[in-house]
């Protein structure tokens, strides 16, 4: 417990002085986000954030990687292989939002990579990563919601790279989606990855019922050190927010929590945590659906992702980040009862 929580303070702290560190860098250098005005469609009630120092998800990650390995120095904790292959996704999934949010900032259009084309790329990313992950590791192999024994559906070696790949593209996608108001992003990811320090220490502490989870508490001090990083990075990022984290680390975060996700074996009680993602993303899904359903002259939203439809409608942004983070807590707060609620099933069965 101690190195999971000296990951946490650590990232904290770290992300912290990182995050002030790129304001002030940025700012010196006149760099800043690009917004999407009302010619592109964009949400034109945010001009005012134009200029805005970004890519903070850099001090996320650095700052998480940081704590992450400072915890390492405590006797007994193993640096397992499977986290590290984790850490190689997460780093290359976040270079390519680093590479969208530098071509934003040189071209001064939030247009960074053609979004199909990018959406494409990460597909293929993600599946890449999800084969190493499957083949160098113990991953168990059956569709799980909250123990790989339940429903403990077996998965053949190709579905189950398909799947979790599918996993990882889609929760990456979708933080980034959600990375659309100030906090909103950054906050509802601190909760899930606190859950996941929860789970995966739950799971070290129970190996006779996760004995199928592969070096938990590794994966605890991995949730805790990007839990602590996503707090430390709030300081800054919380509504007016000074920096805005980017693709980078919209990238990274939501590759991290989907790996934690196919880990941790509870690849189907992600679709809980990560649940305000999942209704932004759907916004957006469903945004389209229905404009191309009505040979594009109907909308649903006023504007998707939905809250900036619920921004468009009168509610400050301050009133949209703190009623969403409340969902995102209630989905997060519903899937550890969930988690807490089968564990003590099996242990009475096994008295």
């Amino acid at each position: 417990m101690i190195a999971v929580m000296i990951a946490g303070s650590v990232a904290m702290l770290s992300a912290l002085f990182g995050t002030r560190f790129l304001i002030i860098f940025f700012r010196t250098r006149g760099k800043g986000q690009p917004i999407l005005g009302k010619d592109d469609h964009g949400p034109e009630h945010h001009m005012h954030k134009q200029g805005t120092p970004t890519m903070g998800g850099l001090a996320i990650v650095g700052a998480a990687l940081f704590g992450w390995l400072v915890a390492h120095l405590r006797p007994g904790l193993a640096l397992s292989d499977q986290t590290m292959i984790m850490w190689a996704g997460v780093l290359v999934m976040g270079g390519m939002g680093l590479l969208d949010d530098v071509i934003k900032v040189r071209k001064s259009h939030n247009r960074g990579i053609f979004w199909k084309k990018k959406s494409y790329i990460t597909l293929a990313m993600s599946t890449l990563l999800a084969w190493w992950l499957v083949a160098a590791t113990g991953l168990s192999e059956t569709l799980s919601f909250t123990r790989s024994t339940l429903p403990g559906w077996h998965l053949p070696w190709p579905v189950l790279v398909v799947f979790a790949g599918v996993i990882v593209w889609s929760t990456s996608n979708a933080v980034n989606v959600t990375d659309g108001a100030d906090g909103l992003a950054a906050g509802s990811a601190m909760m899930g990855f606190l859950a996941f320090t929860i789970i995966a220490y739950w799971a070290f502490r129970n190996p006779d019922v996760y004995g199928a989870v592969v070096n938990p508490l590794d994966l605890a001090v991995f949730a805790a050190a990007f839990g602590g990083a996503c707090a430390g990075f709030l300081w800054y990022n919380a509504a007016p927010a000074r920096i805005i984290m980017g693709d980078v680390g919209a990238l990274g975060l939501g590759t991290s929590l989907a790996l934690l996700a196919l880990t941790t074996n509870t690849q189907l009680l992600l679709i809980l945590i990560c649940g305000i993602n999942v209704i932004e993303a759907g916004s957006v899904a469903i945004q389209m659906g229905v404009f191309k359903a009505s040979g594009r002259k109907k909308r649903l939203f006023r504007m998707s992702p939905i809250h900036h439809h619920f921004e468009l409608i009168g509610w400050p942004e301050t009133t949209v980040i703190i009623r969403f983070w409340i969902v995102s807590g209630i989905c997060v707060a519903s899937a550890l009862a969930i988690f807490i609620a089968d564990f003590t099933r099996v242990t009475e069965n096994l008295r």
